[in-house]
């Protein structure tokens, strides 16, 4: 059975390296900073679930971490000496998702929580701890600079592997140096400010204002919440895809 999770605040011990890389045993280790995703997991003899679209993530920063874990976000202060670390006051948000989402949740945190050594080794994160084991990938990091100062327009809505056309008025994004970011829905006008945590986009503020015809509801929800829930971006020439929790995603062209 998975060990009981009753608070939103968690302390928890990893053995793990951190900045420098560090000797352990006789093997240098290299540094875990950066932003990771869960390949796979074990904990108490069973496997850490996994739902598509609700990807696991762990990243490293010089004085935090914290990630998504499925459905909730966590993170906290850590402090390191030699090849030991101590998180400290890890806070978890408490927003809700359907059972299978919870499940790989709170079977992840299980596992977080008996951490207490790790591996790095061809691009892959190993942590594991008594009766359990959590493997990460690297992610690339935001490639900021092609996606800010460029005016994307919307040409497709994701949703799993299905795409579907874009209606109403012209739908664009614009992010800007100085943090804000002005766009459209094809039928709202968009605003906020955004920041750059590890591999995804997420927003300090978003807020979409107008009024939408009936016909433009769902384009408009769609593109409100695959923005507004932070995302991630791969960009390839003119094209850039969104993507971002329960399998929804955004596809646009760059504005010549």
């Amino acid at each position: 059975m998975f060990r009981s999770i009753l608070t939103s605040t968690l302390a928890v011990s990893l053995l793990v390296s951190c900045g420098e890389p560090a000797d352990v045993g006789g093997t240098t280790q290299a540094s875990v900073e950066g932003a990771w995703e869960l390949i796979s997991g074990t904990v108490d003899g069973d496997p850490v679930p996994q739902e598509p679209g609700y990807p696991i993530t762990l990243t490293f920063e010089p004085a935090e971490m914290g990630g998504t874990a499925a459905c909730n976000g966590y993170g906290g202060s850590y402090q390191a000496d030699g090849g030991n670390i101590t998180f400290e006051a890890i806070s978890i948000t408490e927003m809700g998702c359907d059972g299978g989402v919870m499940d790989s949740e709170a079977a992840y945190m299980a596992a977080l929580l008996v951490i207490d050594q790790y591996q790095v080794a061809d691009g892959v994160l190993t942590l594991t701890g008594p009766d359990a084991e959590l493997s990460y990938t690297l992610l690339p990091p935001v490639p900021t600079s092609e996606l800010v100062g460029t005016v994307w327009v919307l040409d497709g809505l994701i949703t799993g592997d299905a795409v579907s056309s874009v209606s109403g008025d012209e739908a664009t994004l614009e992010l800007f140096t100085d943090g804000s970011l002005i766009g459209s829905t094809g039928c709202r006008t968009l605003t906020g400010s955004y920041v750059i945590n590890g591999a995804s986009v997420d927003f300090d503020e978003f807020g979409a204002e107008g009024d939408c015809p009936e016909e433009l509801t769902g384009q408009d929800s769609h593109v409100v919440t695959a923005l507004g829930d932070g995302f991630r971006v791969e960009i390839d020439g003119n094209r850039m895809t969104v993507s971002s929790v329960g399998e929804l995603g955004l596809t646009y062209i760059a504005r010549p």
